[in-house]
This record gives structure tokens, C-alpha cells and sequence, in this order.
């Protein structure tokens, strides 16, 4: 007898939940109907992108800023509403937001 048979003796009216899956988020995003800006800009002589424009709920936004980082795999943070990523990936995250279904508009250069 293992543990879980041994924990099902002990408690039988416990239900066992199984975890929901969060790697899905896409259900949970907002779409909107204005773009999504794509800017490049160099600070300090380094390039980042920067994606502005989103008028969801702050959380979202958030969320999304995590999951492109993490995809890329460089670093990057969210502040006052924008979304800043080290180096210019402009083309990646443009390809991955049209995928999720966000229309995306390229701003400079």
C-alpha cells in the first residue's frame, strides 16, 4: 500500500482537485482594438523595444510582458504602462502578438 492509498483510507471524502493549467493564458488577455506600438530606442548607447499602447487591465499586460521575456530569453521590466525589452526584437514580438491576434503597428526606424 502506498501513500496515496493510505491517505485515501484516513480521509475518504477528500476530492482530489488536479491543478489547472496556466501556461495557457491566452484565454484570459483582452483584446483591443487599437495596435500595440513597437518602438526601438538606444539608452545609454544599448537598444531596447518598447511596446506601449495596451489598454487592457494592468495585470494582463503584465502577464504578457513575462511570457515574451520569457520566450526571447533576455531581460527586460514593465513600467508605467510599457513593456521594455533589452535588444531589438521588434520583428519576434511582432510575429508572437499577431499570433495571440493583437494588432501590432512598427514606430520608428
Amino acid at each position: 500500500m502506498d501513500l496515496q492509498d493510505q491517505l485515501k483510507n484516513l480521509f475518504p471524502d477528500h476530492i482530489e482537485e488536479t491543478p489547472e493549467d496556466t501556461t495557457n493564458s491566452d484565454d484570459n488577455i483582452w483584446m483591443q482594438d487599437d495596435p500595440i506600438l513597437c518602438k526601438y530606442e538606444k539608452r545609454k548607447g544599448k537598444p531596447i523595444t518598447i511596446l506601449e499602447g495596451y489598454t487592457g487591465a494592468t495585470e494582463d499586460f503584465k502577464i504578457l510582458a513575462k511570457e515574451i521575456k520569457t520566450k526571447l530569453s533576455v531581460g527586460g521590466s514593465f513600467k508605467d504602462d510599457k513593456i521594455i525589452i533589452q535588444g531589438d526584437y521588434r520583428d519576434k514580438i511582432m510575429q508572437m502578438l499577431k499570433k495571440k491576434g493583437f494588432n501590432v503597428k512598427r514606430v520608428g526606424g
